[in-house]
């Protein structure tokens, strides 16, 4: 889908899920005058470990990886950023990892010192800041069970089932419909990384999980689910989004 030109708050897409979500009209209107526009090719770094950042940004558009690398060059990819994600943290000035566009990205970008006053003087950003950062770290747990507890056929469902998710809820629905189409915003080498498996181990399971009825490949960054309920009890995962015990 093409992303229409914003101009002004009321425009954005992802207004009802970002930082701004809980915000009031005249609180827009602050963050209107502080705010501003980037967009950035694939491969662009959005923030880098240990330097300082200028800017705090929520994700409009596109998709970027946080990783960290190691003292011997191995790089570890430890979290996927999507449309309404927010990068950077009020109160740090530089950034623990390593942010990359892995598409074109568009930002909606605060300077940093202007952003941290306006947490500090408006309770409905720092509420909405703490929710974002609660849910992270749900997510970040059960997104380590997935990868230390789960089969690589198990990494790729749960993988689809919460892309499913997160696309519904910008969308403003409640659950997924029953039959989707997801662009990938991985390329399968990059998911592989993201899932702790090889290349040929993630094909083989995209393979697997087709021949089994579970999904359509219409292209190589294109899944349609003819039946959304099945593949996330193929997860493991109730309708809820948790984890089945």
């Amino acid at each position: 889908m093409e992303l229409k030109p914003v101009n002004a708050c009321h425009d954005c897409p992802i207004r009802h899920s970002a930082v701004c979500a809980e915000c009031d009209a005249d609180e827009l209107k602050v963050l209107e005058r502080i705010k501003s526009y980037k967009t950035v090719p694939a491969g662009a770094h959005l923030a880098e470990a240990g330097r300082e950042m200028e800017f705090l940004s929520s994700i409009i558009s596109g998709c970027a990886t946080m990783s960290r690398t190691l003292e011997d060059g191995r790089r570890q990819t430890v979290g996927l950023l999507l449309p309404s994600n927010f990068i950077g943290r009020p109160g740090r000035a530089s950034s623990p990892y390593d942010v990359e566009a892995i598409s074109e990205v568009t930002l909606c970008r605060f300077e940093r010192k202007a952003f941290e006053d306006l947490v500090r003087s408006t309770p409905h950003i720092a509420t909405r800041l703490m929710t974002m950062a609660l849910d992270e770290l749900d997510s970040a747990r059960e997104w380590a069970v997935v990868l230390g507890r789960m089969s690589a056929r198990e990494k790729v469902l749960s993988f689809l089932v919460r892309l499913a998710r997160r696309n519904a809820a910008q969308m403003g629905q409640d659950a997924p419909e029953d039959a989707l189409t997801l662009h990938l915003p991985l390329s399968r080498e990059e998911l592989a990384d993201y899932l702790g498996l090889t290349i040929e181990t993630t094909s083989r399971q995209f393979t697997a999980l087709r021949k089994d009825g579970l999904i359509e490949l219409p292209s190589n960054r294109d899944v349609h689910i003819p039946d959304f309920d099945r593949l996330a009890i193929e997860a493991g995962e109730d309708e809820d989004g948790g984890l089945i015990a």
